[in-house]
């Protein structure tokens, strides 16, 4: 807004906003780093928000922003994501039930010498959630009503907004489209297998959706009319250096793994655009077309040398500020360079990125 009338008093009208799509990884407090590039976009007014794909902390995320863009517009979104993270920080004044289920929930990986991860070890050895919870409290629920209208989001035409969840029967994707979003759909997606017990809908247990989607970029692409996405990525995939600890080896296995489903999505996503520029599949909207998907990504890898599993455990409001100024940054480089590029081309590299290592 501030920019947009310095502009206006400059002579200098705002560029005309362009759509893009966000899919949103999740990663446990690590997520404030997307709070802080979602932060900056909805300040910024240069992209117009059309879909929202996401994932475990990136579902929450992307929960609270279509419904503050459902209610209120990019103020309100702001303020939601802010009172949010406030609120989920360690001095946040929650009862103590709802802090423990938000220590949990952020509890992405117990850092193994610590005393929660001493714990953790200890019991999960012997009990599981179904053991140490026999009533299934999940104050987070609560949580999520408390923040987010889910009925507004449901009743909103825009944006497109969906939340992916693991099929514990079938070991199939889930994906909660916006009319059936719920607080239960966003449980589900951040249901943590060894942390709490699986999220029953329609009788059906459902475990974190990062394990097939972390998030699932697929079905933005037939919701929404933009061949632009934006990843908001907080799983480093690259890390220059060799685990030698059990709990570095464990993190690195954990980053792998919650990026493997991300990786196919893009390696099919580079595929059909190869073959679309080859000429050997016809490009356009409708059926027996192919979309030409233009990747774009702000990343947590500049900051990710300071971050490691135990940094994911950590819910201090000065750390939770910290990512989210890191997110702000990162999203304003981004736009400064590439928001020429946003509906013209791809940013990302995408041969290069998931181009098998050849000996």
């Amino acid at each position: 807004m501030i920019k947009s009338l310095v502009r206006a008093l400059r002579g200098n009208p705002a560029p005309k906003p362009k759509r893009i799509d966000l899919a949103l990884q999740g990663g446990g407090a690590h997520g404030a780093f997307t709070w802080g590039v979602l932060d900056h976009i909805l300040e910024d007014g240069r992209l117009e928000i059309e879909g929202i794909t996401g994932a475990s902390a990136g579902a929450i995320n992307a929960v609270l922003l279509a419904d503050g863009l459902a209610r209120g517009g990019r103020e309100e979104a702001r303020k939601r994501l802010a009172d949010f993270w406030r609120a989920a920080s360690l001095g946040g004044g929650l009862p103590d039930v709802q802090r423990k289920a938000i220590d949990r929930l952020f509890s992405f990986l117990p850092l193994e010498d610590s005393p929660m991860g001493i714990w953790f070890k200890a019991v999960s050895q012997y009990l599981s959630p179904y053991d140490f919870n026999p009533l299934n409290i999940n104050p987070l629920k609560d949580l999520l009503r408390r923040f987010v209208d889910f009925d507004a989001i449901r009743k909103s035409e825009t944006p497109q907004l969906f939340i992916t969840a693991t099929n514990v029967h079938t070991g199939r994707l889930r994906i909660f489209s916006r009319d059936k979003i719920s607080a239960d759909a966003v449980l589900a997606s951040a249901c943590l297998p060894l942390l709490f017990r699986a999220v029953e809908i329609d009788g059906v247990p459902y475990w974190d959706g990062g394990y097939l989607g972390n998030p699932s970029i697929f079905p933005l692409f037939g919701k929404t009319q933009t061949e632009d996405v934006l990843l908001i990525q907080i799983n480093p995939l690259a890390r220059h250096s060799t685990p030698h600890s059990s709990q570095d080896i464990v993190n690195r296995l954990n980053e792998i793994t919650f990026n493997s489903p991300l990786m196919g999505e893009l390696r099919a996503i580079e595929f059909v655009m190869r073959l679309i520029d080859e000429g050997k599949l016809p490009r356009g909207l409708g059926l027996g077309k192919y979309r030409r998907i233009n990747m774009h990504r702000i990343a947590l890898d500049g900051s990710a040398k300071l971050l490691n599993a135990g940094s994911k455990l950590n819910t201090d409001y000065d750390f939770f500020e910290m990512l989210r100024n890191n997110g702000r940054r990162a999203a304003r480089r981004f736009l400064d360079a590439h928001f020429a590029d946003i509906g013209v081309r791809g940013t990302v590299d995408l041969r290069a990125e998931v181009g098998a290592e050849w000996a």
